[in-house]
């Protein structure tokens, strides 16, 4: 990545060339004046030199800690989530490196991927024609398994909430004994938003887990902050906080930093004390710590804002994990010998 002090220096120089061209050309200089020129030159040229070796030592250091936490990684998360169900929930452009990092991480915390729910583009469609086709199939839905929808504040998003809160039914579950719709019916239900254009499923989502990771798109939206996609966000994260053990939404480092980006708007609202957030999920750091958030609210932790860009922190305190209780091994010593046998025991 080239700095703006970078961008800045090379183009003082350009512009700095061209003006000694111009001169040269146009009149006969003074030796003083030519010498303050080539100085000026020799000095930008002296320090574009020393942000391009700058730029270089910053970048070799990022390599150095990606390959470290890379190494680390499966140390560093291990038995962090053993036994635990995660299902994935990947918002419209949420980077494939990202979700699959996920996997990867999950799997070395201890934890199975039940699947992952893709929502399509439709999905996050306010317009009155999808609207009234998302709230037929949430009624029917609702109707069929006995659902009470809710009635959210933000009517605008209304029929993204109540299908969230459904779709939350057939894929989540607090604990593992309190399932809320039998595996045929999590299909059943699932497959209703999948006919409708709403979403597609890989793996098997309909297995419930107790704990949900949000993937954002991987960049921030053209409309800002109000974008629909980042108003459905609000009420998905609300939703599946509600239905789940914990739910972590995560982002890349390249679309989460702008303020009208999706962890931005996620942070700056109330849903925010209900879910933990990632802003650096693209990196192996950024994984680590999603895990570890996860991990921290099943123990209790509030949900915490974790990353580079507006977090409260670059990442959880690791949760504490199981460890074998270490025993000492024994050592002889000798006893004075007793005149009965006239042999030394063993202290145990």
């Amino acid at each position: 990545m080239i700095d703006f002090r970078y961008h800045l220096v090379s183009i003082v120089a350009v512009f700095l060339a061209l003006a000694i061209g111009i001169v040269l050309g146009s009149t006969e200089l003074q030796g003083a004046t030519l010498d303050g020129l080539r100085q000026t030159a020799d000095s930008l040229r002296s320090q574009l030199s020393n942000a391009s070796n700058n730029l270089s030592g910053a970048q070799a250091q990022i390599n150095a800690d990606q390959k470290f936490y890379a190494t680390a990684e499966p140390r560093l998360l291990a038995q962090t989530l053993t036994g635990d169900r995660i299902v994935i929930v990947a918002e419209p452009g949420a980077p494939d490196s990202v979700i699959n990092g996920i996997k990867q991480a999950a799997g070395y915390a201890g934890a199975a991927i039940t699947g992952t729910v893709v929502l399509e583009n439709k999905f996050n469609d306010l317009s009155g024609a999808t609207g009234a086709s998302l709230e037929a199939i949430n009624a029917e839905q609702a109707a069929t398994y006995g659902t009470v929808l809710s009635q959210p504040a933000d009517t605008a998003t209304v029929n993204q909430d109540q299908a969230a809160q459904l779709i939350a039914t057939a894929i989540l579950e607090k604990t593992t004994t309190a399932g809320l719709l039998t595996t045929a019916e999590a299909q059943t239900l699932l497959s209703a938003y999948a006919q409708g254009g709403y979403l597609t499923t890989v793996g098997s989502p309909y297995d419930p887990a107790t704990l949900a990771v949000v993937v954002t798109p991987g960049s921030a939206p053209s409309d800002g902050a109000s974008d629909p996609g980042n108003q459905v966000l609000l009420a998905l994260a609300q939703e599946f906080a509600e239905a789940s053990a914990a739910t972590v939404v995560t982002g890349s480092s390249a679309g989460s930093s702008p303020a009208d980006s999706a962890i931005s708007v996620l942070r700056s609202s109330s849903v925010s004390s209900e879910v933990s957030s990632v802003d650096n999920a693209d990196t192996t750091l950024g994984q680590i710590s999603a895990m570890w958030a996860l991990a921290n609210q099943l123990a209790g932790v509030k949900p915490g804002s974790y990353g580079v860009s507006g977090a409260s922190a670059v990442s959880p305190e690791p949760a504490a994990t199981p460890t074998a209780t270490a025993t000492a091994t024994p050592t002889a010593t000798t006893t004075p010998s007793t005149k009965a046998t006239g042999k030394a025991k063993n202290k145990k």
